[in-house]
Formats: C-alpha cells, structure tokens, sequence
C-alpha cells in the first residue's frame, strides 16, 4: 500500500499588496465582504460598504500601512514568507504552501500548488491560535469552496486552534521573558486579543473561552500572580458591542488610575501586522503615555522564532 504524501497548507488572514489606497481598497472590499466577518444582510450592506466605508477608510488604513511597511513589503506577508520558508527547511519531504484569506496569495493557489507536487493529504494550519467564526472557520469555509467541485479531493487535517498547546504556551512565555529582562518586569502584562462582537459569542463562538485558555496557560507558565496580568480586547469596528474590555479604553483607565510601567502582548497574531505595530505598539502607547503612565513597550509576536517554528512542526507532524 502507498504511503498519502503529506503537504501543509499555513492560512493567514492577508494583507494589501501596497501601502495604497486602491490597494487597500481591493483587499478591504474582499475581507468585508466575507459573511463571516460581517453578517449583515447584503442589501443593506453592501451599499454601505462601497459608498461609504471603502471610500472613507482606504485612503486612512492606507497611511496606516505606510507607517509600518517593511523593504520587503507588508509586515504579515513577510513574516508570514519567513515562516513557510523556516517550516519547508525543517521539512524538506512535506510540501510548504502558504495562502491567504483574503489577498494574494490566495488560498485557491496554494492549494493548486500543493496539489501540482502530487499531495494527496493537507494538513491545514489556520495560523490563529484561538478559533474564532469570524477567521478559522472562514478558512474552512474557502478549503470547501476551492475542493468542491473537483472530483478527485486530497484527504485533509484540518487543526482547529493550538490555544493552549504547550510549545505555543512555551514561545510566549520565552518572548515574555525576555522582554522582562530586557526592560525590566511591569507593573501590569496587558494580552490583548483581537476582539469579535459580542453577539457572535452569545450564538456559539467559543473564542473568548479560547483566549481565556492562552491567557490561564501564559499566566500559569510565568508564575505570575493574578493581579499582575489583565486581558482585554481589541480592534472593534462597528457600532454593535465587540467583547469588553477594550484594549484602548483599558489603557486609558490604567494610566489615570497611577499605573506606570506596562508591557502589551497580542498573543492571538501569529505575526506582526497593522494591529500590532501601529494599533499596539503606536496608538495604544500614546493613550497610556498621555494618560499618566510612563514606561510602555510591546512585546513582538512569535513571527518566525525558532520556538514558534518548533512549535508549528510539532502541530502538523502529529497530523500526519
């Protein structure tokens, strides 16, 4: 009997192609165009979304990506580059495909590519550690759109989240100590988790409970006593409720309360990206600086360190 040969599949969420409006622009009206990520009624939304939104954000989101655009372009596509190139080295006999949600390269492609080297199993790593509705399950929801009309489909692995996976537990708390004797240990370690709305909570999306994993499993690893570690959310849009706390308003309370010293991880990002390096890092510093408070860094997600590499090995190897 032949042996299935085995190929992964790292899905992230996806990112403009240049730090321009009409770049931005194509790539927004994609990802809000996702049911997924908002359900509103088409009818409703969709004029909204391309007579309002798109024309007033992407000129904004634009400017944003500039600030922290990379030489080697957007700062999830490289990262995310870095991480296929690292797990392909580690993997030499498992074909490495990355794609994308939303953008290029798209989801369709990589799975094209794998396909062409003769895979016949897909191991697919949605590169965000706790499940959410709104990300993981769009994966799903694309993998079964590219296979479905095909007639003959590769058996597939589908991980659903490592948010309490040891090795992942492990990168974090390294990262996080790191940064303590970097700069010195906090008054407060802030994670700040992308936020979802509320009401996709309350209809099943167990997502916070998934982060309340991460955070119980990072705490626990650090010795770090209860009060010294507070979890909020962040990234809301729209008007509807989005999970609270907030990241920002968190911030702001923190420093005119005399909180000096804080350190933010965004332990959901598998790699940094606009919200981390201009929303965490830029925005949210400045909220808690004028606040009151005085000393402030954001500890860089895993991106592609040797431990995250391990970490990703060891995940889609035991999926064989």
């Amino acid at each position: 009997m032949s042996q299935a040969k085995t190929g992964i599949l790292l899905a992230n969420l996806g990112t403009p192609e240049a730090p321009t409006p009409d770049a931005v622009k194509r790539y927004l009206r994609q990802f809000l165009s996702d049911t997924r990520v908002v359900d509103t009624p088409r009818l409703l939304w969709w004029p909204l979304l391309r007579g309002v939104i798109l024309p007033i954000r992407s000129p904004r989101v634009a400017k944003l990506y500039q600030s922290v655009w990379m030489e080697e372009g957007s700062p999830l596509m490289v990262y995310s580059r870095r991480q296929e190139k690292a797990l392909a080295a580690r993997l030499p006999d498992m074909p490495v495909a990355l794609g994308m949600s939303y953008g290029k390269p798209s989801l369709e492609s990589a799975v094209e590519n794998l396909l062409a080297q003769g895979v016949d199993h897909i191991v697919v790593l949605a590169l965000y550690p706790q499940y959410s509705c709104s990300t993981v399950a769009a994966v799903w929801d694309e993998l079964a759109r590219i296979l479905k009309t095909r007639r003959r489909i590769p058996a597939v692995t589908f991980i659903r989240d490592y948010a309490d996976n040891d090795l992942y537990i492990k990168a974090l708390a390294s990262s996080t100590r790191a940064s303590f004797e970097k700069h010195g240990e906090p008054d407060l370690l802030l994670l700040s988790y992308h936020g979802i709305p509320q009401r996709f909570a309350n209809e099943g999306d167990d997502y916070p409970q998934r982060c309340r994993d991460t955070t119980r499993e990072l705490v626990s690893a650090l010795g770090l006593p209860p009060e010294k570690v507070m979890m909020t959310f962040q990234s809301r849009f729209g008007r509807e409720p989005w999970l609270t706390p907030y990241t920002d308003d968190t911030l702001k309370m923190l420093g005119e309360k005399g909180v000096k010293h804080i350190q933010v991880m965004s332990p959901g990002f598998s790699a940094d990206c606009l919200e981390t390096l201009e929303e965490i890092a830029v925005q949210n510093k400045e909220f808690f600086l004028e606040a009151g408070g005085t000393k402030y860094e954001y500890i860089p997600a895993l991106n592609d360190s040797p431990e995250h590499i391990d970490m990703m090995v060891s995940l889609v190897t035991k999926s064989r």
